[in-house]
């Protein structure tokens, strides 16, 4: 636990100085974006899972601004190397295909690399999916920024986290943290620790 919050402590300090100010809160159908203009980007998103999956087809989905301010683009992500990597993961809404197409909008859209998008953060996405068949899940899936760029401003996360809760017996499933290169890898977290560093993240546990 202690290198746990060592581990932490120095990621805040190495992303405060880049502020993680929310600057609005939208509400789309099948989740919550609390988003930065500055950062172009989430700073965390919200959304609950109860026996996700499906097979709508996403092959004509594609991301989308929905007219917010000081959105991402799709240009900011052509050819750097990073992928379109969603918060509120795609799949978890492939029962019905308005809610799967609802999360293909950049304000749900932080650039990662192909080695976590496709790799460890998929290979979780998929374990939370099979844990929300018995149980109704609260995610929340978030981002901590250092000061790299990509397109015209959008940051990159050096770190996304994740944390998995059971709403029925009241219980964390996971708290966990990647870095945002291609070292597949993650460490689990403790929920205070996240707390602690977003004073607008209210969690109920």
């Amino acid at each position: 636990m202690k290198q746990t919050l060592l581990f932490f402590s120095w990621l805040l300090i190495v992303s405060n100085s880049w502020g993680q100010t929310i600057d609005t809160v939208i509400h789309a159908p099948n989740y919550t974006s609390y988003y930065s203009y500055k950062l172009h980007n989430p700073v965390f998103v919200i959304y609950k899972l109860y026996k996700g999956g499906g097979s709508c087809s996403r092959v004509k989905d594609r991301f989308i601004t929905d007219n917010l301010p000081n959105s991402a683009t799709a240009s900011d992500y052509a050819g750097n190397g990073f992928d379109e990597g969603h918060e509120c993961n795609s799949a978890d809404f492939a029962y019905d295909c308005k809610l799967q197409e609802a999360t293909f909008r950049f304000y749900n859209c932080t650039p990662q690399t192909p080695a976590l998008n496709r790799g460890i953060w998929k290979h979780f996405e998929t374990i939370i999916r099979k844990e929300s068949q018995t149980d109704s899940l609260l995610i929340i899936c978030g981002n901590i920024f250092g000061n790299k760029t990509i397109g015209k401003g959008v940051y990159i996360p050096s770190y996304c986290w994740k944390i998995t809760y059971k709403l029925k017996d009241k219980s964390l499933l996971h708290s966990m943290i990647f870095p945002n290169d291609n070292s597949q890898s993650y460490k689990d977290i403790s929920v205070d620790s996240i707390k602690a560093y977003y004073p607008n993240l209210r969690l109920p546990f």
